[in-house]
């Protein structure tokens, strides 16, 4: 649960009343984005004529809105918000990627977890004719992908659970796993080796490695990866792929502070 009304960060000084109105869109956010004004009181730990005059401000503004069953869920006004917010991480990353492209000619990547979903930030292909090409913008489930269980990994297995919680594990390609609990032994895994794979999880014949960022800000979930076909994505290139990531990672972790 996130910090109840906000008590950390007004310890460290700021409006409270805007600590608290914060508070309410991160509840909602966790909750799986709509719920009834007194269930966001108690989660928010705020009383609950607090609760309705800061969702009345929000919803007058555009952040949140009211649905048909009286329950208050995120407003449309965040959506360009999150655009700009997702563009800005990848700003200045491309010259990460390409530096992963030019020593490994494969298609490298940088994804943000956002609520359920991971979302790809920014992309440089790789130098093949036939390569892997992923939309920027483009949105996936955390469970079947590379990028998404790298940045599961860093999280607890109680935010594990709520994310997938939300999401589920559906299907993709005969090699997904859809059992959460074999889910989270692979994540202590990849906790321990420093590296998530996708090994056709997410798309039949394509093979992915990746890892965290160690984001200054711990609400920003990003993840680098490179990903080809699985006959030229070979242990030897994922050998030389993770020191790779992990030093491009690093770099970018600190172009972010």
């Amino acid at each position: 649960m996130a910090d109840p009304g906000g008590k950390a960060g007004r310890e460290g000084g700021g409006v409270q009343s805007v600590h608290r109105a914060l508070d309410l869109l991160e509840v909602v956010d966790a909750r799986g984005g709509a719920l009834r004004i007194n269930e966001i009181a108690v989660a928010a730990g705020v009383p609950l004529p607090t609760a309705h005059r800061l969702l009345r401000t929000l919803v007058d503004r555009g952040y949140m809105r009211q649905t048909p069953d009286r329950r208050y869920a995120l407003g449309f006004r965040l959506v360009p918000l999150g655009a700009a917010a997702g563009s800005m991480a990848g700003v200045g990353a491309e010259r990460f990627l390409s530096g992963l492209v030019d020593a490994l000619g494969e298609t490298a990547n940088l994804a943000m977890l956002e609520g359920s979903e991971v979302t790809y930030v920014a992309q440089v292909p790789g130098r093949h004719s036939m390569r892997m090409f992923t939309e920027v913008g483009r949105r996936v489930q955390p469970h079947c992908t590379a990028v998404g269980k790298a940045m599961l990994a860093e999280s607890s297995e109680d935010e594990v659970r709520a994310v997938l919680g939300r999401s589920g594990l559906p299907r993709q390609t005969d090699h997904t796993v859809t059992d959460l609990e074999e889910l989270i032994g692979q994540l202590e895994e990849i906790r321990r080796r420093g590296y998530a794979m996708d090994e056709g999880e997410q798309e039949v014949g394509v093979r992915c490695v990746a890892v965290a960022v160690a984001s200054p800000d711990p609400a920003l979930r990003l993840a680098l990866s490179v990903s080809g076909p699985a006959p030229r994505m070979t242990d030897n290139v994922v050998d030389r792929a993770v020191p790779l990531l992990k030093r491009a990672a690093a770099s970018l972790c600190e172009s972010l502070t």
